[in-house]
C-alpha cells in the first residue's frame, strides 16, 4: 500500500460524529478549532513571507495554544482524559512556536514555515489517538497527498507515468470528496461555497486530465492544485 493509498484510508477509518448539543466534549473542539485557526493564520503569513504580520500571528497563537494548555492540563476534556501524550503535545506544540518566533525574528520565514508544518501533525495526533476525525483531519490528509503528488518526478518513472499518475490523480480526487461531503464547521459563511468549489474543480480537473493520458495536461493540471487548497485552508482549513 503506498503512502497516498494510507492517507485516503486515513480520511476515513476511525470516524466519530460529533455531538451537536453543548457539551465539554464540543466545548473542546470548538476550542480546539479556534486555537488552530490562530495556527493557520502564522503558517499561511509566513509562507507569504510577510514577517511583521507572521510575528503577531505567532504571538496570537501562542497565548491561544499557552490558555487551552493551562486549563486542558488543570481538567482535560473528556476525550483526551486518557490521552498519555496531552502534555507532550503540549510541549512539543510550545517548542515549535518558539523556534518559528526565534526564526521569524532572524528574517527566516521559510525557515518558520517548516517549522510550523510540524505543528499539524502534532495536533492531528490529539484526534487520531482519541479515535475523531474532523474538517481539518481531513484537510490535511488531502495535503499530505498532495506535497507527494507535486514532488513526484512521474517522468523519471517510465512507461508506467501515466498510470501512476492517473493513480495518484484518483485517490486526490477522492480525498477531495470527503472534505465537500464533510464540511467545515463554518460552511454557513459566505466565502465557503466558492472557495470549497475551486478547491474541487481543481482535483477533478486534475482526475479528468490523468485519466485521459494527456501527460501535459495532467502536469498542468497537477500545478494548478495547490492554490485553491492554500485559500480553503487559509480561511477555513
Amino acid at each position: 500500500m503506498n503512502r497516498i493509498t494510507q492517507a485516503a484510508l486515513a480520511a476515513v477509518l476511525g470516524t466519530l460524529a460529533l455531538p451537536a448539543l453543548a457539551s465539554p466534549f464540543t466545548d473542546a473542539e470548538a476550542q480546539l478549532r479556534a486555537v488552530y485557526g490562530d495556527y493557520r493564520a502564522a503558517l499561511f503569513l509566513s509562507n507569504a513571507g510577510k514577517a511583521p504580520e507572521t510575528a503577531k500571528a505567532l504571538a496570537g497563537f501562542d497565548t491561544a495554544w499557552s490558555e487551552m494548555s493551562a486549563q486542558w492540563g488543570t481538567t482535560p476534556p473528556p476525550q483526551y482524559a486518557a490521552d498519555a501524550a496531552l502534555t507532550q503535545t503540549f510541549d512539543a506544540v510550545s517548542a515549535l512556536i518558539g523556534k518559528a518566533r526565534d526564526e521569524v525574528a532572524a528574517g527566516k520565514l521559510p525557515a518558520a514555515h517548516e517549522t510550523l508544518e510540524g505543528v499539524r501533525a502534532e495536533i492531528a495526533g490529539l484526534h487520531e489517538r482519541a479515535g475523531l476525525i474532523g474538517f481539518s483531519d481531513r484537510m490535511n490528509a488531502y495535503h499530505t497527498a498532495m506535497e507527494e503528488v507535486l514532488g513526484r518526478d512521474y517522468a523519471a518513472m517510465g512507461p508506467g507515468a501515466a498510470a501512476a499518475l492517473a493513480g495518484d490523480a484518483a485517490v486526490l480526487d477522492y480525498l477531495a470528496a470527503q472534505i465537500v461531503a464533510n464540511p467545515a464547521p463554518e460552511a454557513a459563511n459566505p466565502a465557503y461555497a466558492p472557495l470549497i468549489e475551486a478547491f474541487a474543480a481543481s482535483a477533478r480537473a486534475f482526475r479528468a486530465a490523468a485519466d485521459s493520458g494527456d501527460m501535459a495536461a495532467a502536469l498542468a493540471a497537477r500545478g494548478a492544485l495547490k492554490v485553491p487548497y492554500s485559500k480553503l485552508f487559509a480561511q477555513f482549513g
